[in-house]
């Protein structure tokens, strides 16, 4: 099979460091773009991240001599690869993002820039694959040709989201409170510097409860006309905290469902969702998206942020609770899953549905 080219803009920072690792072996695609600010440009990947790489694995032979492109390089980006992920920071993504799919160029986003766009999907491929139907109204809105803006949601939302729609789905929630516990790598490794994490707890990050609150509602609603309207439930209030771990966010969850199923089905539910859609075989989806754990004091970070090659959310402590219906524990790694492995699973739902190529 014919691979296809990438590119990857930011390819400097944390989230576009994890990109190009984890596109080192991938079966469908390769690096062929990398373009970052104007104080990387013209330097050799390894160059422009000297210092910095901060991944155990060493940087991919496949990317290392590549030379870095100024982002606003949109000219050479279109005859270097086919589409590109987008890691810019959210203020570059906003300037950026629509110039490379005017140009022609598809791109599949982790920025927030374009998350609550009417007519742009924010897609978890397990949950609502069907959203991509908007893409071809929101080339005709626009008059793009090829080009085209994919979204995912944020980071934080990955540990929850899924087993919350595998309840959702069987037996519909009507209310969720939420506990984030949010590692440092979803900060950036900037951030090191400028927040006292050491020894502490932060219990602010900022605009990261109203994400959690609100971008459920735009993956759970659908495609109708020319947008896509939200759904008007559950109801999520959210509370999200920066803690002193690397990598792995986590999420205490307490749930009120239309009507309280046993225990045992809530447990059979999250057991029996698979990934979707099962017949596309995306190779980054995780053969089970929820592994549910049965000791009382799991799923911990240490030891169960890779499950599924990074991709899989491992939800634990399930149990009643005195003001809702349950309570429970969810954990993903935010670098991959809630970061770039969660982007290279929208490209390739959207390679093989035959948006990109």
């Amino acid at each position: 099979m014919r691979k296809i080219k990438v590119g990857v803009l930011g390819a400097t920072g944390m989230v576009g460091r994890t990109y190009i690792h984890l596109l080192e072996s991938h079966p469908w695609f390769e690096v062929g773009y990398l373009a970052a600010s104007e104080r990387s440009a013209g330097k050799k990947y390894h160059e422009a991240v000297e210092g910095r790489w901060h991944l155990k694995q060493p940087i991919p032979e496949n990317a290392r001599d590549l030379v870095v492109h100024n982002v606003d390089d949109i000219g050479s980006a279109g005859k270097a690869c086919s589409f590109v992920f987008s890691a810019l920071e959210s203020e570059a993504a906003m300037q950026f993002e629509e110039k490379y799919a005017g140009a022609g160029i598809p791109v599949v986003s982790n920025a927030s820039a374009h998350r609550f766009t009417k007519d742009v999907p924010m897609l978890i491929p397990e949950i609502n694959p069907e959203h991509i139907e908007i893409i071809r109204i929101q080339q005709k809105n626009r008059n793009w040709n090829k080009g085209f803006i994919a979204v995912k949601p944020n980071c934080s939302l990955q540990c929850y989201m899924t087993p919350l729609f595998a309840l959702h789905k069987k037996f519909k929630v009507k209310k969720a409170v939420i506990a984030t516990m949010q590692a440092i790598s979803g900060g950036g490794h900037s951030s090191f510097g400028t927040i006292d994490i050491e020894d502490n707890i932060i219990p602010f990050i900022k605009g990261e409860e109203e994400k959690s609150e609100r971008e459920p509602l735009k993956i759970l609603g659908s495609v109708s006309g020319k947008e896509i309207v939200h759904a008007t439930g559950p109801v999520i209030s959210a509370h999200c905290n920066r803690v002193p771990v690397m990598d792995g966010h986590m999420a205490c969850v307490s749930v009120q469902f239309e009507k309280k199923p046993d225990k045992e089905q809530v447990i059979e539910a999250w057991r029996n969702f698979r990934a979707a859609p099962q017949e596309l075989k995306l190779p980054m989806a995780p053969e089970k998206p929820i592994i549910y754990k049965v000791e009382p004091d799991r799923p911990q970070t240490r030891y169960d942020r890779d499950n599924g090659k990074g991709m899989a959310v491992t939800v634990g402590r399930l149990r009643e609770c005195n003001v809702l219906d349950y309570r429970f524990v969810g954990l993903s790694h935010n670098m991959i899953r809630g970061a770039a492995g969660g982007g290279i699973l929208n490209a390739e739902l959207l390679k093989a549905k035959r948006l990109i190529s």
